[in-house]
């Protein structure tokens, strides 16, 4: 039995290995907020704030590396109004906005079949983050916001979801095309 148990540790540790080998640095973010369970309103705004911009950072160079467009042209453009909206949470309670380059913790896959994989990781981190934060007392503005946002999450996985789903069944030689459903964010 104390056998399985090592062999399953080592198994979930492999795994969450491998799902962190690419998509964005795991100090940031929804991957550091999920793995606290009670936050101030200002690490909420930061963590949150951070993600966005590292999405935004890698969605914008994922389109570039393996010159892609959609879903990530309309999801980065998704992301931008996220952030504008975290920002104005900062705003509305005159907090200073940290600054924070989503860029520097960009990690790029090798293969053009791992991009959606690296969407879809990195929006199911999102949800959860924001799922974490809803748990929480919030005002209601705060509250709309993150509600809004991890909505907008959810479109943006199932448009991951979509987009995988049409590359492997043209063998990987769809340009990543799939319809995106609009939401305000």
């Amino acid at each position: 039995m104390k056998k399985a148990k090592i062999i399953g540790l080592l198994l979930v540790l492999l795994i969450g290995l491998s799902l962190n080998n690419f998509a964005v640095n795991n100090e940031a973010g929804a991957n550091v907020a999920l793995t606290k369970d009670e936050f101030s309103l200002e690490e909420m705004l930061k963590y949150a704030l951070e993600d966005e911009r590292m999405a935004q950072a890698e969605y914008s160079a994922i389109m570039e590396k393996f010159n892609v467009t959609r879903p990530f042209s309309n999801i980065e453009k998704a992301e931008v109004r996220h952030e504008e909206a975290v920002i104005n949470l900062y705003e509305a309670r005159n907090l200073e906005i940290p600054s924070f380059d989503g860029n520097e913790h960009v990690i790029l896959p090798e293969t053009i079949e791992e991009i959606y994989d690296i969407g879809i990781k990195a929006e199911i981190n999102n949800i959860a983050m924001y799922e974490k934060f809803l748990s929480q007392d919030l005002d209601e503005d705060v509250r709309a916001v993150f509600e809004a946002l991890r909505d907008g999450s959810i479109n943006h996985l199932e448009a991951f979801k979509r987009a995988d789903e049409g590359n492997r069944g043209n063998n990987g030689l769809k340009n990543g095309n799939s319809k995106n459903r609009r939401n305000g964010f």
